[in-house]
């Protein structure tokens, strides 16, 4: 089992910048992709990016290529979404995931993320 929490939602104005954090725990990540999802209101859950825990390769959305990092700390099983330049769009319930299969098996309950005008 992996447990995940996310933090570091929150309101900020367009153009701003912030970053999310996944701690992970339950187990070693060596065998897992990590990635974020985001569901806006009204809206089906989309994929953002995600990170293979071992050689750190990653994968974006293109609504956020150049404004989106995601990255991992290996020490405290960690993987973050630094997020810059952000735009009314991206309003929305940010949700960390985990998949040592085919599909993501394990989700954190997610944080707010809201960008205003």
């Amino acid at each position: 089992q992996v447990q995940l929490v996310e933090s570091g939602g929150g309101l900020v104005q367009a153009g701003g910048s912030l970053r999310l954090s996944c701690a992970a725990s339950g187990r070693t990540l060596n065998d897992f992709r990590m990635a974020w999802f985001r569901q806006a209101p009204e809206k089906e859950r989309e994929f953002v990016a995600s990170i293979r825990w071992t050689d750190g390769s990653t994968n974006y959305a293109d609504s956020v290529k150049g404004r989106f990092t995601i990255s991992r700390d290996n020490a405290k099983n960690t993987v973050y979404l630094q997020m810059n330049n952000l735009k009314l769009g991206d309003t929305a319930v940010y949700s960390c995931a985990a998949r040592n299969t085919p599909t993501y098996n394990y989700w954190g309950q997610g944080t707010q993320v809201t960008v205003s005008s």
